[in-house]
């Protein structure tokens, strides 16, 4: 029969075959109480929707092609960082005072070629082995750096002994629980500082595919999105610790990229494959900041002038406000 009755031994038909059943429209996977069944299921939707999205990829690739000139500009997808709240500070660099601002301000004898970088790298009292790996790897990125460990001395006492060495930066490596977590960045001899929280710190040997090790040579300085004020004081900082003629023999670039307020750092190593096509490889360390506070002068805990402070109740309202 069809409707799957039909005879069986012994006499008599058997009991229709049970209708398929189905899914109501709003039905969740999340409601099935099996977890792998559950499991199964999501895993099948998540292929499903793969290859949708593919198919409805090629769909539009094959419509352009055909449509040639005439195909429709292709559609900008909306981040958080294109829907970006505009800030009043964002740096023009035709202006005037920006331009008299960078002429005057404390990193101008080091862009007028009147001074070397000379870094003085340190640490937080008795540091344990990670934050001291980190800071010998971080002065072989860093040209001209020199790594001492403090036995007790304040930093107060310090910088004085810092300035009359002819050091031009300072960097001190703070670490919690035996993991670096925290970076104070004070520009010789008259400021600013910067305080930032350190993380997602990886050394060399926790880097996978990682090149060798690297050389000598002077790298190049990427700088991406510092787009404000406070972001282009910051970038010139960085840019301050590294000499101004990079050895381009050496193929090493050393990247600070600002995305929503976090500075990732990454130090790689071109390769050329062939005259087309480049390749990088990873050299390390990297790590990842965010700003805290920056400080007029040289570090002063207790009677220092701050110029920018981050207040996360008041500052991160909006997800898409970014202040670098």
């Amino acid at each position: 029969a069809g409707d799957g009755s039909g005879p069986v031994p012994g006499g008599g038909t058997s009991p229709p075959a049970p209708e398929r059943v189905l899914f109501p429209p709003t039905f969740s996977v999340s409601e099935i109480k099996n977890k792998q069944r559950r499991h199964f299921m999501f895993l099948r939707w998540k292929q499903q929707q793969r290859k949708e999205k593919l198919a409805l990829k090629k769909k539009r690739r094959k419509e352009r092609e055909a449509l040639g000139d005439k195909a429709p500009p292709k559609a900008i997808p909306k981040t958080i960082e294109n829907q970006r709240v505009y800030d009043e500070t964002t740096v023009d660099p035709n202006d005037e005072e920006v331009a008299f601002d960078e002429a005057t301000d404390e990193f101008a004898p080091y862009f007028n070629r009147q001074t070397v970088p000379k870094i003085l790298i340190t640490t937080s009292d008795r540091p344990r082995g990670r934050t001291v790996r980190f800071c010998e790897q971080l002065a072989t990125v860093i040209p001209n750096s020199h790594v001492y460990y403090r036995r007790g001395l304040a930093l107060k006492r310090i910088i004085p002994q810092c300035i009359a060495r002819d050091f031009t930066d300072l960097i001190v490596i703070n670490e919690d629980r035996k993991i670096p977590n925290g970076l104070v960045l004070s520009h010789l001899p008259d400021g600013p500082t910067a305080h930032f929280r350190m993380s997602s710190v990886r050394l060399r040997k926790e880097i996978k595919r990682k090149g060798k090790e690297p050389t000598e040579h002077v790298p190049e300085v990427i700088l991406n999105n510092f787009s404000t004020r406070l972001g282009h004081s910051i970038g010139r900082m960085f840019a301050a610790l590294f000499p101004h003629d990079p050895q381009f023999i050496g193929r090493q670039v050393a990247t600070f990229h600002n995305q929503r307020d976090y500075i990732f750092f990454r130090f790689h190593r071109y390769i050329f494959k062939s005259e087309k096509k480049v390749g990088i490889q990873e050299l390390g360390p990297r790590f990842t900041l965010k700003l805290r506070s920056l400080q007029k002068g040289t570090f002063d805990s207790k009677f220092g002038e701050y110029e920018w402070i981050h207040k996360h109740r008041e500052m991160d309202t909006s997800r898409r406000k970014f202040h670098l």
